[in-house]
C-alpha cells in the first residue's frame, strides 16, 4: 500500500520544487491512522537505540529518539521506498556540479557503503516537542558519508493538536544574506529537503548553497515529527 502511494508521487515535480525553492512538499505521504501509530511508539523504549534532551547539547529544547533495528514496518519501508527516487534527484545534482562516483540506484547498497564506512547505526528518528520547545539550525550530518536529501513528516495537526512549531528552513548563498523559508506542513504531510547543501545555477556555473532546517518554538500543546535519513551514523 505505501509503496502505491509513493509510485503514484510526482517526482519530476517534486525535482523542480527541489531545484526551484530547495524543498518540495508531499501532501498526506501518511494517512491519520499511520501517524497517530507512529506518535504512540515514543513512549516504547523497545523500539529506539538512543534518546536525546535537545537542552542537554545546546540543539534548543525538547527531546527526540533514534529508532534501533529492526525498524518498524512503515518506517523501513519509507526508507527503502522514498531512496531510489531521490537517489535519481541526488545524482543529478553531482552531475551538474561534476561530481563522480554517483549513488547507488537501491537502498540496501547504498547502506551497505555506510556500513563499510562504518556508519552501521540507524538514523531514523521520532522527535517531541512540547510548550516553548523548539530545535535550532542544524544540519543532520553523522559521518563522511551523507546522502543529500532527507524527509520530515508531521504526525500532528497545526493549530488543533498545537500551535507555532513552523518548519524552516535557511539557505545561505554566496556573497549574500540567507533567505529563510516557512514550510506550512498539515498532519501527515512530507517535506523533502536538502541534508547540507543543494546545487543552484548561477549565470556562469553551477554552484552550492548551504542549507539548515530547524522549527520555531511551539506555543501550545505537542508537536511530533517523523525524520527519514537515509545515511547511518558512526
Amino acid at each position: 500500500m505505501l509503496a502505491a502511494r509513493l509510485s503514484k508521487l510526482d517526482w519530476a515535480g517534486i525535482e523542480m520544487n527541489l531545484s526551484t525553492d530547495g524543498f518540495a512538499v508531499i501532501p498526506k505521504i501518511l494517512p491519520a491512522r499511520e501517524c497517530r501509530n507512529l506518535k504512540n511508539l515514543y513512549e516504547n523504549p523497545i523500539v529506539f537505540r538512543n534518546r536525546i534532551i535537545m537542552e542537554q547539547h545546546a540543539f534548543g529544547s525538547g527531546e527526540y529518539q533514534y529508532f534501533a533495528e529492526p525498524l518498524p514496518d512503515i518506517v523501513r519501508g519509507l526508507r527503502e521506498t522514498l531512496y531510489p527516487p531521490l537517489a535519481r534527484i541526488a545524482n543529478s545534482w553531482r552531475a551538474s556540479l561534476k561530481l563522480n562516483d554517483p549513488y547507488p540506484t537501491e537502498f540496501a547498497n547504498y547502506r551497505a557503503l555506510c556500513h563499510q564506512a562504518g556508519q552501521t547505526r540507524p538514523t531514523p528518528l521520532l522527535l517531541k516537542y512540547g510548550p516553548g520547545d523548539y530545535n535550532c539550525l542544524h544540519r543532520d550530518l553523522y559521518g563522511a558519508l551523507a546522502f543529500p536529501l532527507q524527509v520530515a513528516i508531521l504526525l500532528d495537526t497545526p493549530e488543533q493538536d498545537f500551535t507555532g512549531g513552523e518548519f524552516v528552513l535557511t539557505e545561505q548563498r554566496p556573497r549574500m544574506q540567507s533567505r529563510v523559508e516557512v514550510v506550512p506542513l498539515g498532519r501527515g504531510d512530507g517535506v523533502i529537503f536538502p541534508v547540507d547543501f543543494r546545487p543552484v545555477q548561477g549565470v556562469k556555473r553551477t554552484y552550492r548553497t548551504r542549507m539548515r532546517h530547524g522549527v520555531s518554538r511551539i506555543r501550545t500543546g505537542m508537536r511530533h515529527t517523523l525524520g527519514i535519513i537515509f545515511h547511518d551514523s558512526a
